[in-house]
């Protein structure tokens, strides 16, 4: 698929939405995990009352998927049937699958044709949501995914576009512009048009005016979704100038976004105690997977550097690596290799790994909105997990009391024991 097996790929660098990059995929999770609040297994709907096709049912079936989440038995009925869609909902609610499914049950390939075409800010959600498309298709043969971003040599690229042209095209905007601008990407035949993370690509103007050049470039009579966990009012209006008529759906709107299922703490502290405390907690602490989350590209290096003399089974993930480096160190996270990532906001958002069920901010997030979708790489689909965020300084204590206000959670101090079953799934 799009998968690049060259290592002599990595070397030419285009633009490259660093830092603040994340992700995603939310796809359906088992009946097993969706008993909170928010879950439509307390109807009796199923996948099947969509009327997918019966290979997409076989592929959910495999992969142990039974019941909607609210999210996606809000959307999908009507994104199958061509809709376009503006849906905000909270990390983990499978926002991805909704997508995914849809498009999936909509595209008729056609040899040489690009039918979907999905834009996300960041390589690693690109890949994720790649991976979701070929995990959902297994029963589609003819239907082919490629993921396309930067820091590969455009030249594998170009080659694969031309050898093996895929379906459904998933990729960063920089490099899909590229790729259309050389005329090596064709766009006149998409008829789905989807933004993973729309906020983050339509508030950054370089990134817009990128997605915004792309647009151009497909057809007027389309499918156009975007999907966000946090979507402001301000940036709505912008969503819908891409759109016609859209389905408009925000589930868990504005204070309603944290997770349910997640209990959330912090510790007032000195930064010079951070590591001792930080250590005293992995000690402590039963998880099956935690993130440890930091502010910057040297102190993700050496805190890991720390935890691993320690002996703790860390590795960590940063913007300064390569990028065959970064796929390959998350996917022996998401594989559990690893039981601990230290990591910056580079996967604060739409990163998808089920077994992670605490996340540490060892240095507190800038705004309430980086803090939702870093907190939401634990307790995710309903599941349970923790959330500790350590506070030392004023300006710390001011970011948390705005996600206090904002959401509407009363987040309190850490006690001396915490009882395991409120955040270890049983």
């Amino acid at each position: 698929m799009g998968e690049l097996k060259d290592t002599e790929a990595y070397e030419e660098e285009l633009i490259d939405y660093e830092e603040e990059e994340e992700k995603a995929p939310d796809s359906a999770k088992p009946v097993a995990e969706s008993g909170k609040k928010g879950y439509v297994g307390i109807h009796s709907s199923g996948f099947r009352d969509f009327l997918l096709k019966p290979e997409l049912l076989r592929a959910i079936v495999d992969s142990g998927f039974e019941h909607p989440s609210e999210v996606q038995h809000e959307c999908i009925p009507q994104a199958i049937l061509g809709m376009d869609v503006i849906c905000q909902a909270k990390s983990g609610m499978g926002k991805t699958a909704v997508f995914v499914l849809s498009t999936l049950q909509q595209v008729d390939p056609v040899p040489g044709q690009v039918a979907a075409l999905v834009l996300c800010h960041t390589r690693e959600l690109a890949y994720q949501i790649c991976h979701e498309f070929e995990r959902f298709s297994t029963y589609l043969p003819d239907i082919k995914a490629a993921v396309f971003y930067g820091g590969v040599n455009i030249k594998v690229h170009k080659e694969l576009l031309k050898n093996e042209c895929p379906h459904i095209v998933v990729g960063t905007p920089g490099r899909i512009l590229a790729l259309a601008r050389d005329k090596d990407l064709g766009l006149k035949n998409v008829r789905h048009f989807i933004l993973d993370e729309c906020d983050k690509m339509l508030e950054s103007l370089d990134m817009r005016r990128d997605v915004q050049e792309i647009f151009k470039l497909t057809p007027h009579d389309k499918q156009v979704m975007m999907f966000s966990a946090t979507l402001s009012k301000e940036i709505r209006p912008v969503c819908k100038k891409f759109m016609q008529d859209p389905m408009e759906i925000y589930v868990d709107d504005e204070a309603k976004l944290t997770l349910h299922g997640l209990v959330q703490h912090y510790i007032k502290l000195q930064e010079t105690e951070k590591n001792r405390k930080l250590n005293d907690l992995l000690d402590a602490l039963d998880f099956n997977q935690v993130v440890i989350f930091v502010k910057s590209v040297s102190r993700a290096a050496e805190l890991n550097k720390l935890l691993v003399e320690c002996n703790f089974p860390s590795i960590c993930i940063h913007s300064a690596m390569s990028q065959e480096e970064r796929l390959k160190r998350y996917k022996g996270f998401k594989e559990g290799k690893q039981r601990i990532l230290v990591a910056t906001d580079l996967v604060g958002r739409g990163i998808d790994i089920e077994r992670v069920n605490i996340v540490i901010n060892y240095d507190m997030p800038d705004s309430a909105d980086t803090y939702l979708h870093r907190v939401g790489r634990a307790g995710r689909f309903g599941t349970k997990g923790l959330a500790i965020t350590f506070v030392s300084s004023t300006a710390d204590s001011e970011v948390l009391n705005q996600v206090q206000s904002r959401f509407e959670v009363d987040i309190k101090e850490l006690p001396e024991q915490i009882d395991t079953s409120t955040y270890m799934p049983n």
